[in-house]
């Protein structure tokens, strides 16, 4: 009785630990919300105010395990919660994922026409070094050159 009532919370445990975990996971539809809405606040409420907000790692655009980051069409990233040191180059063009990818060429290009789409590449979850499989959507938003971008890491537990 005793090895069936360990075997038994366990189970629970994990049962439990497995769900708590999944509903950390951010959603393609969170993320495609999320876009839209950082959009919104720029064109409502400028750009300086929105990169403050964007930028910010405790605001509302980190949430689960995701976040929006903001850039220019020329490829200046603007505002990063999770890497701020992205925004310290002139442009991120050069860089490239881990499978050699120039992601962020994508990013403009996915932006500039047709305005919305999704890019998947190799990147490093919050926190980690190495990279994981990620799709990250991408939406211009309305009447200026600027593109936010929120994504999801496919597959796997998340942490």
């Amino acid at each position: 009785m005793k090895k069936i009532l360990i075997a038994l919370t366990i189970s629970m445990f994990v049962l439990f630990s497995s769900q708590a975990f999944a509903e950390e996971r951010a959603t393609t539809e969170e993320c495609i919300m999320k876009t839209h809405e950082a959009a919104a606040i720029i064109n409502a409420r400028g750009l300086e105010a929105s990169i403050k907000m964007i930028g910010d790692p405790k605001g509302p655009f980190v949430w689960k395990d995701s976040y929006v980051f903001l850039m220019d069409l020329k490829g200046k990233m603007l505002a990063h919660p999770m890497q701020p040191e992205l925004m310290q180059n002139e442009h991120v063009l050069l860089q490239t994922d881990a499978a050699d990818k120039a992601i962020f060429v994508h990013f403009v290009n996915i932006a500039k026409d047709p305005g919305q789409g999704w890019v998947d590449y190799m990147w490093p979850k919050p926190g980690k070094k190495s990279p994981s499989k990620k799709v990250t959507y991408i939406y211009r938003v309305p009447s200026k050159d600027l593109l936010v971008g929120a994504g999801v890491y496919v597959g796997g537990m998340m942490y």
